[in-house]
């Protein structure tokens, strides 16, 4: 009997090459231990623009591709019946990057053999009142799992007292790649001079995300109103405020720039081009931050953040960025003043913030972490 253990995990978020760096490094982390096999969409309708899948030459983990359905809500996205082939070719573990309470995460617990251990990875950190049927769904699901993976703090205080949550639980970040995001001096000069601006000169307050009320794109254009420093600003993203933010930007001809049609891999470019991060996110009814990527992103460029106290923000940024009330318009005003007005701040958020992002952020460190569980709950 072979003694490598075979793991499948499932997400549509691997339709992204990116994303892969999870499954990835758990391969090369249990290269002679462990057989990883990862599975991603073929196509799907993303939040910003249709995907295809990204391919990498020589992943390290192999790869299989499913046609997905119905990716758009993403609530209502459906695997092909391929996926319960898959799923039936003898696997120690199926970790499942899918919420429970969706129909892709139901329709994983329903096809995954009886006595399989299976994992789900969450990022929801309100604990919601779901309708029919996705109330069943996430009964059904919970009730299926092993163990769950909460991606944040906030999401572990939200879920754990939840019926069918009280089962082994590891709170594990999702991860940067450092080798991706960096400090690179060029880049920032670079993407200066394709804006139309001097490349040293006035700070360049950057904000990266969906363009929708709750990342709060109207405070952060208030505050930026109320400036009396000098200051550019740098928006990346698209959604559905996009003109309303082109109108308010007219005002502002030569200190404004919004690039919408940025891909991931150029993020890092982009990030690069700014002196600071603000990520001004706003706690709605049905949402609050749930992580903020961009922010561990930004930490690996030596850009120092700012963010609001929505959701898992805080526990994010600890001491390595500055944290600021989400209503709190006169503290964004101070806040973002001090540091257009002190470099010597700037320089010592970067730090901090590089830091952290080496030490807490790296795949091979979350890589590790599942390993962990995953381990666990197979030997015990």
């Amino acid at each position: 009997m072979s003694s490598t253990r075979k793991l499948l995990s499932i997400g549509h978020s691997y339709v992204v090459k990116l994303n892969r760096r999870l499954v990835n490094e758990i391969a090369s982390l249990g290269k002679g231990e462990w057989e990883v096999t990862a599975v991603a969409p073929s196509f799907m309708l993303g939040d910003l623009r249709p995907i295809h899948l990204e391919a990498v030459p020589n992943e390290i983990c192999r790869l299989e591709t499913v046609p997905v359905y119905f990716s758009k809500p993403i609530h209502i996205l459906t695997y092909h019946w391929r996926l319960k082939e898959i799923m039936n070719q003898g696997w120690d573990l199926v970790h499942c990057w899918e919420e429970p309470y969706i129909f892709a995460g139901g329709q994983i617990a329903w096809w995954t053999p009886e006595n399989t251990p299976l994992v789900y990875s969450s990022f929801q950190n309100k604990s919601k009142r779901y309708p029919p049927p996705f109330n069943w769904i996430e009964q059904y699901s919970m009730n299926r799992a092993t163990g769950w993976i909460a991606f944040g703090q906030t999401i572990a205080e939200a879920l754990k007292h939840r019926q069918g949550y009280s089962r082994p639980m590891r709170v594990i970040t999702p991860g940067v790649d450092i080798n991706h995001f960096y400090p690179c001096i060029d880049a920032k000069y670079q993407i200066r001079r394709f804006l139309g601006w001097e490349e040293q000169g006035t700070p360049v307050i950057g904000f990266l995300g969906r363009f929708v009320p709750e990342k709060g794109l109207d405070l952060l254009m208030r505050v930026l109103d109320s400036l009396q420093t000098p200051w550019r600003a740098l928006f990346i993203g698209t959604g559905t405020m996009e003109s309303s933010l082109r109108t308010w930007a007219k005002r502002y001809p030569q200190q404004v720039r919004i690039c919408t049609n940025v891909k991931h891999s150029e993020v890092t470019q982009y990030l690069n081009a700014m002196d600071m991060l603000v990520a001004p996110s706003q706690t709605m009814s049905n949402w609050q931050e749930q992580f903020g990527r961009m922010l561990i992103e930004a930490f690996a460029c030596g850009v120092p953040v700012i963010g609001s106290d929505s959701g898992e923000i805080p526990y994010v940024i600890q001491d390595a960025g500055l944290v600021v009330g989400e209503k709190n318009d006169s503290g964004w005003v101070t806040a973002i003043s001090d540091l257009l007005n002190s470099p010597s701040q700037r320089q010592e958020l970067a730090h901090k913030g590089l830091e952290r992002s080496h030490t807490f952020y790296t795949w091979p460190s979350v890589a590790k972490q599942h390993l962990q569980f995953f381990t666990e709950l197979l030997d015990n």
